[in-house]
């Protein structure tokens, strides 16, 4: 996830740090090709870091902890959001959010994927933060998935190298793939990183040594952001990477089976008016796919404005459009969830199907502790009109 310069200094993530406490751990539809979607940055541009900014310090690292082995095949994984100011009327009163306790604090861009009887969390820090829970309320710092970056990232800040962003988890292919952000704050010269591992529960993560996709990087100019990375699996077994933050919007591109770039295909997907658009998110359901995405200004602690937006399309590449029909490519997009009371700001979302339910799984900032990124866990469903309600803030 990104942040705007317009919006965002570094005296006030430094800031921001300071007061936090820690706890351990047209129609999209067509393809374009990268050289014609490619164009210099315009000086000015929204910044494309990211909240790992001020995403604080990491649990302890230390690997991954907590036995587990895959029941019943393929692991839960997360997919998409919604919410209960979401087209479709309030959340039914059953929805909650789930009281949560333990390493909960300091948690920017959550990812939550299942494999037996443990939840490994992944997001933001150093090395990317791993954290566990039994039942999804209780949550342990667990490591991280690297001691130090992979020697392939240069894109990281100087003073931070091996602190990582936006990482997500997907279970294809007899293992677990596992796409994460390098970049450094206020900048779109980033890449997306790929890892993989045939069990969360014993063993190590495997860098595949090399950028899935990189902007502004080798001598060749992007108007995207190569950031905020998240697979995607199709109705037809097809394997996608959604990505990018600010500049000209989220894009789409084929993986192959072993989850590397497959092709030259760039598909636009989103895009705003003030650029802060970041945070994509593709989930199933019914006879749609829908493309979650965050909205406006994260990382301001209690100031921030981030919400989560969505639109829907019976194809994976587009058009989304919102529940008023209007394209997400031209800035459309039907409100999900926003701040309220203590939390403000929620964003970044994934979606967790476990047991046939849907969580929404994103992070906010909590008013009556100095700001500080709180996880948060809200039961979702969906609208007799097929859009999605959550729980929450």
């Amino acid at each position: 996830m990104s942040v705007s310069l317009a919006h965002c200094s570094w005296l006030a993530a430094l800031l921001l740090l300071a007061c936090s406490s820690e706890e351990s751990p047209g129609s999209s539809g067509d393809p374009v090709s990268e050289a014609g979607a490619a164009g210099a940055s315009a000086a000015g541009a929204p910044a494309g870091g990211d909240s790992g900014s001020q995403a604080g310090p990491s649990p302890a690292e230390g690997g991954s902890a907590g036995a587990a082995v895959i029941e019943g095949g393929r692991p839960a994984e997360a997919g998409a959001g919604t919410a209960g100011q979401a087209v479709g009327g309030s959340a039914p009163d059953e929805l909650t959010v789930l009281e949560l306790s333990g390493a909960t604090t300091q948690v920017h861009d959550p990812h939550i994927v299942k494999e037996g009887d443990t939840y490994y969390l992944f997001s933001t820090g150093k090395g990317i933060s791993v954290r566990t829970s039994k039942d999804l309320r209780v949550w342990k710092g667990a490591g991280s998935v690297f001691p130090s970056k992979p020697s392939w990232v240069t894109t990281t800040a100087p003073d931070d190298p091996n602190h990582l962003w936006a990482p997500e988890v997907r279970f294809f292919g007899g293992q677990f793939h596992l796409y994460y952000s390098a970049s450094k704050f206020g900048s779109n010269q980033s890449c997306i990183g790929h890892a993989t591992r045939a069990s969360l529960a014993s063993g190590s993560w495997a860098d595949q040594g090399d950028s899935l996709i990189c902007s502004n990087q080798g001598g060749v100019s992007n108007d995207y952001n190569a950031i905020d990375p998240s697979p995607f699996e199709d109705e037809d077994g097809k394997l996608w990477l959604a990505f990018g933050s600010f500049w000209s919007g989220l894009k789409l591109i084929r993986l192959d089976e072993d989850g590397r770039r497959d092709g030259p295909d760039l598909f636009s997907l989103a895009t705003r008016p003030n650029k802060a658009v970041e945070a994509a998110q593709l989930v199933h359901h019914g006879e749609y796919y829908y493309l979650f995405e965050s909205v406006d200004s994260c990382c301001q602690g209690a100031s921030s404005t981030y919400k989560i937006m969505v639109g829907r399309s019976k194809n994976v590449s587009g058009p989304y459009v919102d529940a008023e029909g209007a394209s997400l490519v031209a800035g459309g997009g039907t409100l999900v969830l926003e701040g309220a009371g203590r939390w403000r700001g929620p964003g970044h979302n994934a979606v967790l199907v476990d047991e046939g339910r849907y969580y929404n799984v994103y992070h906010a900032y909590d008013a009556q502790s100095s700001g500080v990124p709180n996880l948060r866990i809200a039961e979702m469903t969906w609208s007799d009109e097929g859009w999605p309600v959550s729980a929450g803030p």
